[in-house]
């Protein structure tokens, strides 16, 4: 009797200490001190209108620099058409590869919280300097007398170049952090929560946009209107308030500790897996060496399930006859565990599926630079208000505004009842469907361009550098197709890397996502190199001459139309052949 007695107990007291773990987050997460959080006290929904006002703020500050930076460089810098198309695409392309410098320093020392706030500072310094270039008159450059316009000095270039790339440094400890501290406010181990994350990133998205909106209409508007002193200085009191919206969510937030180096891990990897290239990796993976304990030997991780790919690694996973008998299986740049090895192998699964985001950001990239350009050559004025070209970009946010609830509200429930998924569609498929999307974009602007150029031609205005009466909301499709295309792709591309990534290294992966953001802005730069060195030969005025009416910009959108056919066709291979993270 007694001994049932005893065995109910012992049944009583695991079922009160499973509804006693049910109440804590089983990821790992601690609150501000350290300490395990409860569920219903942190994180969630409760703790994201701070994370998503924090991101609205930074990339309205972002947004009302970048959307309009082309017009400031030729108008007011006084630069070429492909000059200042270059210089902005350079410079964005830095704001997306600094965020490689933020994720290692949140990964390895400070936590994503910490880097968010340190490097918002370094941004606010940088709007501020933008700020005083505008407005001081010895650091901007005289206005143009008739048709001469003074070149800037090398002091203003050097003190406007100076604030433009810190900005671009401070976007380095934001952008790949913001996305995942804002996911990190959901347990990956709770089946509600997962469903949540998912929607979290549609509204973090969303929440972009509406910064983007409020930058490319009423900031364009003041700049083009009330100057730019005032219209960069907007932007960077928005960044203010975006630092303050972060801190004051504090006591509400779920944190992830730092696992250490990702890129000391991975190079453990490489080194241990050489010395013992010689060594038999064994059939049974359950021979390969893993920490006896349930939690894994990497801070803030979980522990991955071994995969047959790649089986080279595993080698720096096989314990060799001396360590068995001494014992010491503590160097890690001789022996590694599973998990670390598996964390490797992802990294490089990910990689032909990371590569194809790098042509679909080269696409997005022309909405600031040619699109522009484009619609300075059309007529903008609409009765007796004049649009600022570059406002136009208000339709792709519209864009994405109109398509981020309908995605999360009306197409993945009714996507959910067909796929079974969670979440609708799958990341990869969501990616898929905006790269066909891209290839629909340039072909609307390339129509648009026959269009424009035929009727330059019936007028008698190719010698002469004026706006085609052609009216700029023709435009309008090939915007709202863009936006679309985020929808599907940029966002994918943050629930891919995110949920794909190791625990340690999901800042990094958001980086690398960031990243073909950067590539896909240097090789727009790139093509418009190498298309105005090949096409200006022999005295030809180019695809793409500071006169677009004796141009051929259309060739250029259609060239870029066929790279992204050929990019989705290797993406469609790519997605085929990818094989899911699977964490035990």
């Amino acid at each position: 009797m007694g001994s049932v007695e005893d065995e109910a107990s012992l049944v009583e007291e695991a079922l009160l200490q499973d509804e006693e773990s049910k109440r804590y987050t089983g990821d790992g997460s601690v609150d501000f001190k350290g300490r395990p959080v409860l569920k219903q006290n942190t994180g969630n929904w409760k703790a994201c209108p701070f994370i998503l006002g924090n991101e609205c703020c930074e990339r309205l500050a972002y947004y009302g620099i970048a959307t309009n930076l082309v017009t400031y460089l030729t108008r007011k810098l006084h630069e070429g058409n492909v000059s200042a198309a270059r210089n902005v695409t350079t410079w964005q392309g830095t704001c997306y590869l600094a965020p490689l410098i933020g994720a290692i320093i949140a990964d390895s020392y400070w936590g994503r919280y910490w880097t968010i706030a340190a490097f918002s500072t370094i941004y606010f310094i940088g709007m501020c300097t933008l700020t005083l270039s505008a407005s001081v008159p010895a650091l901007k450059p005289a206005e143009c007398l008739g048709s001469l316009c003074p070149p800037a000095t090398p002091a203003q270039y050097a003190v406007f170049f100076f604030g433009l790339y810190l900005i671009a440094l401070g976007t380095g400890g934001i952008k790949p952090c913001v996305s995942s501290f804002g996911a990190d406010q959901f347990d990956d181990t709770d089946a509600q929560e997962r469903i949540k994350k998912g929607s979290f990133f549609n509204w973090f998205y969303f929440s972009i946009n509406i910064g983007a909106l409020v930058s490319s209409t009423f900031i364009v508007w003041i700049q083009e209107n009330a100057g730019w002193g005032l219209g960069f200085g907007i932007p960077a009191l928005f960044m203010g308030l975006a630092i303050g919206s972060f801190f004051l969510g504090t006591p509400l937030y779920r944190f992830q500790k730092p696992g250490g180096s990702p890129i000391t891990r991975m190079c453990q990897v490489v080194v241990a897996s050489f010395r013992k290239r010689n060594l038999v990796v064994p059939e049974d993976s359950s021979l390969l060496y893993e920490t006896p304990d349930k939690s894994s030997a990497i801070e803030g991780s979980r522990k991955l399930e071994h995969s047959d790919e790649l089986r080279c690694l595993d080698r720096a996973a096989v314990v060799s006859d001396a360590e068995r008998k001494s014992g010491y299986y503590s160097d890690k740049w001789r022996l590694c565990t599973v998990t670390q090895v598996e964390e490797l192998k992802i990294l490089i699964r990910m990689f032909p599926i990371w590569a194809t985001g790098i042509v679909f950001a080269a696409v997005y990239a022309q909405m600031s630079t040619l699109f522009v350009e484009q619609g300075t050559m059309m007529q903008t004025r609409v009765g007796s208000f004049n649009i600022p070209p570059a406002s136009l970009s208000s339709f792709d946010v519209i864009s994405v505004i109109f398509w981020v609830p309908v995605y999360d509200r009306i197409i993945v429930p009714i996507a959910r009842k067909f796929t079974g998924k969670e979440r609708g569609f799958s990341e990869l498929q969501r990616m898929g469907i905006g790269l066909f999307i891209s290839v629909l974009c340039m072909s609307a602007a390339a129509i648009v361009e026959i269009t424009r150029l035929q009727l330059a031609k019936e007028l008698d205005l190719v010698d002469k550098p004026i706006a085609v009466p052609l009216n700029i909301f023709l435009q309008i499709p090939q915007y709202f197709l863009l936006g679309a295309a985020e929808v599907f792709t940029f966002v994918g591309q943050l629930e891919f890397f995110y949920d794909q990534s190791p625990d340690a290294m999901r800042s990094l992966c958001s980086a690398l996502s960031l990243l073909t953001t950067s590539l896909g802005n240097y090789l727009s730069s790139f093509i418009l190199t190498v298309v105005t060195y090949f096409t200006t030969q022999g005295g030809s005025p180019g695809w793409i001459p500071d006169n677009l009416n004796k141009g051929h910009l259309d060739y250029f959108f259609w060239l870029l139309a066929g790279l992204s056919l050929l990019n989705m066709l290797v993406y469609i291979v790519a997605a085929k052949r990818y094989k899911q993270k699977k964490a035990s």
